[in-house]
């Protein structure tokens, strides 16, 4: 990747701080028996009765992004599916649904999604509240609020043994949809005894704010002990393009593959704010480029 005062090109431009881009995108892949599934296959099978099929054909056409009406009309059929569960009473089907929507990035899916938010599976919820962030739409705020304020008894957090709800996915939606109604209670969660769900609650307050001090917070967890926190933090900051974090970023003690995706997510919010039709590189996103090139 060359870093000097060049054109962008339309290849930087399509950059995403997502880890899909280090996997193949290609539409082609092979069920567990080796058997190729194709676009008309996985659409055929999530529309069948085995389990096992549907539960992959879930999965692959949110990977792929497969935005055929009728596979999104089955993957919202799906997040009613009461046939598979699990023996202790959860919902794989209209897990991989949930994500595989917020993937496929269609507006018609909002409701059903909002609707997910009120299902037992707590890992529905969490897949739910993921996608209604990733869809943009702003119908989704007060279903989230609602869900983050069952964690809390007025202006206290309820602790607690086991996380409730899934504070994370809900926080960080609240943060990517400009919730400013719920900052009083996202704020609280700054104090939540669980360091990422600190984390989650920290990048929404600078979504929402704009407040440096946010940030900073999560530039100090890349120092943290905790290999899995620190990795936490670094997806955070490429969420919320801190460019302050990239020389923080680049000698974080985690895997590069990481590190790269977060300066990628730094990268895009540099690039959003270059000027068209043919923007030159500005010494931010030359700085975010050669910081990525020392870790190749």
């Amino acid at each position: 990747m060359k870093a000097d005062n060049q054109i962008l090109t339309p290849t930087l431009l399509k950059m995403n701080s997502s880890k899909d881009n280090f996997e193949p995108l290609s539409p082609s892949a092979t069920t567990g028996g080796g058997e190729s599934l194709t676009i008309e296959t996985a659409i055929a099978n999530l529309e069948g009765t085995d389990p096992g099929l549907r539960f992959y054909a879930a999965w692959w056409l949110g990977r792929f992004k497969v935005n055929e009406p009728r596979a999104i009309t089955l993957l919202i059929q799906a997040l009613a599916d009461e046939l598979d569960r699990t023996p202790e009473g959860g919902y794989p089907l209209r897990r991989n649904a949930a994500r595989a929507l917020g993937k496929l990035g269609s507006q018609s899916a909002v409701e059903a999604l909002i609707q997910s938010l009120e299902c037992s599976d707590y890992y529905v919820r969490e897949a739910a509240a993921e996608s209604l962030g990733m869809l943009s739409d702003f119908r989704a705020i007060p279903a989230l609020h609602n869900l983050l304020t069952t964690g809390l008894t007025g202006e206290e957090l309820i602790i607690q043994s086991a996380q409730s709800q899934p504070y994370e996915s809900i926080l960080e939606a609240l943060g990517s949809l400009g919730a400013l109604d719920s900052i009083p209670q996202i704020q609280l969660f700054l104090k939540h005894p669980t360091e990422r769900v600190q984390y989650s609650a920290a990048r929404a307050m600078y979504q929402l704010t704009g407040d440096s001090s946010y940030g900073e917070r999560l530039v100090k967890a890349l120092a943290g002990n905790n290999l899995q926190l620190r990795r936490s933090a670094l997806a955070d900051l490429g969420a919320i393009g801190y460019f302050e974090a990239a020389d923080a970023i680049t000698q974080t003690l985690a895997e590069n593959s990481l590190k790269l995706i977060a300066l990628k997510g730094l990268l895009e919010y540099e690039v959003k704010e270059l000027t068209p039709p043919t923007p030159t590189l500005s010494d931010r996103v030359i700085k975010v480029m050669k910081l990525m090139d020392s870790l190749l």
